[in-house]
């Protein structure tokens, strides 16, 4: 059964202080493995409870184990070169954007052997998750061709020749993953591809394409690769997140989903679109009519970026007006991305977090019943 709910969120949230502190124990030696364990699973526990307190059908562990909600293929695989946390964290931030300017790509960074899995990615996620909650858990994994940043032309050709070797083995990876998710009970999983959206900007297109693909291709060849994942595992639901970056309150890029929509939107084979749609930024509602008609859109109105108070009225007018579109029994809410894409997190308070995470929640009362 497709999963339906009207209330979700793209993932992440806040890493509680008391786990950012364990975790930088447990780097300087500090801290036994099994105490931090200790600490971080008592850490998802309270984000669950958050969330359960705050209304939401869908929950998540808050990707609170991860450095980043991509980060996983790299703790999980030997293979990579450098891969510290600005792997993560880089880009050309713009100016008007919270924070600094830019992070520089850390150089050297590169997958330079094959692949070898030493734990699967998420399944331990999962398997406590279930353990701790009765809601509807999600899984969050990123779209195998994100991961294309990994691959350096000048030094993983002896690894993998092409990116597309590299790309189809990731996909791989991943398609035993949803496998093990499914086989343990998880009913929803969602893709996170912030990477589409960067193409609409001709300075991320000329990077993208210096990977080896056109831009054309990074959807087409893209697009395959996930349905590739969303096919081996029939009667789970998938959710696909698009956004235009989300680091310490920035973004990347800005612009309409229009030059993308058709070919995602018809193209991949999820049940879920999770939509950033929090400012002006992301355009109009007018690419959401060439979405497919056994597609849920998840409007992602609800910022995660900033305290920004989002009220009942005003959410619900939004709502209406993507209606005019989009049908309203089509339509669910959401945030535009997850509050902290990596341990850096969004300037906002958790305070903020629980009051954004039940606005939501009551907005879908009023809004569906």
């Amino acid at each position: 059964m497709v999963v339906e709910s009207r209330v979700d969120h793209v993932g992440s949230l806040l890493r509680p202080r008391v786990l950012l502190d364990a975790r930088a124990r447990r780097e300087a030696g500090e801290i036994e493995p099994v105490e931090f364990k200790r600490i971080e699973d008592d850490a998802v526990r309270g984000v669950v409870g958050l969330q359960e307190e705050c209304g939401c059908v869908v929950v998540t562990d808050g990707e609170l184990r991860r450095d980043s909600f991509q980060s996983e293929i790299a703790a999980a695989c030997d293979g990579f070169e450098n891969v510290t946390l600005d792997a993560w964290l880089w880009g050309d931030w713009p100016s008007d954007s919270v924070g600094d300017r830019s992070t520089e790509r850390p150089p050297g960074l590169a997958v330079v052997e094959r692949l070898r899995k030493r734990r699967n990615l998420a399944a331990e996620e999962f398997a406590f998750l279930r353990s701790i909650t009765g809601r509807i858990a999600k899984v969050t994994l990123p779209s195998p061709s994100l991961l294309g940043n990994l691959w350096a032309p000048e030094r993983s050709r002896a690894a993998y020749p092409t990116l597309d070797d590299f790309v189809a083995d990731v996909t791989s990876i991943f398609v035993d993953e949803v496998r093990e998710l499914q086989r343990l009970g998880c009913r929803y999983v969602q893709l996170d591809a912030p990477h589409y959206p960067l193409l609409v900007d001709p300075v991320w297109q000329a990077f993208y394409e210096s990977r080896g693909w056109s831009w054309q291709e990074w959807l087409a060849r893209g697009i395959e690769f996930d349905n590739a994942v969303i096919d081996a595992a029939p009667g789970l639901t998938f959710g696909f997140h698009l956004c235009r970056g989300n680091q310490g309150s920035r973004w990347l890029v800005s612009g309409s989903y229009e030059p993308i929509a058709r070919p995602i939107f018809q193209g991949v084979r999820a049940h879920r679109l999770l939509l950033e749609y929090d400012d002006e930024r992301s355009g109009g509602f007018e690419p959401l009519e060439h979405v497919r008609a056994d597609q849920i859109v998840v409007l992602g109105l609800v910022t995660t970026k900033t305290p920004r108070v989002e009220t009942v009225d005003w959410l619900s007018q939004r709502i209406r007006d993507a209606a005019r579109i989009v049908p309203l029994e089509r339509l669910a809410l959401g945030t535009q991305c997850g509050f902290s894409t990596s341990i850096v997190g969004n300037a906002i308070s958790e305070g903020d977090e629980r009051r954004k995470l039940t606005t939501i929640a009551e907005t879908a009362a009023r809004v569906w019943g």
